[in-house]
């Protein structure tokens, strides 16, 4: 086998989360995405930008970094899973 000096990708796949917000939180982001759109002249809306906040948010996280740096055990969301916890309407 090759020794490239480029190691195997990381798995890609987006991962599709639906959630409801407060009404309080859905207003304070629409607020934002106005705020962005006046600061940068681009227009992104909520959905586009959330995946960002909550990079950075996790990213400036600490105690979430600490944890990361000792060994913390990942989440495995393999599809598998994923079926056998979805209720089944048959």
């Amino acid at each position: 086998m090759a020794n490239l000096k480029l190691g195997k990708l990381p798995d890609r796949t987006p991962s599709k989360i639906i959630i409801t917000v407060s009404a309080g939180l859905g207003q304070a982001l629409n607020d934002y995405a106005t705020l962005y759109r006046q600061t940068y002249g681009e227009s992104e809306t909520v959905a586009e930008l959330i995946p960002f906040m909550l990079a950075e948010f996790l990213e400036s996280d600490r105690a979430f970094a600490k944890a990361k740096k000792d060994g913390m055990p990942t989440s495995d969301t393999s599809e598998k899973s994923r079926r056998q916890s979805t209720p089944r309407s048959d």
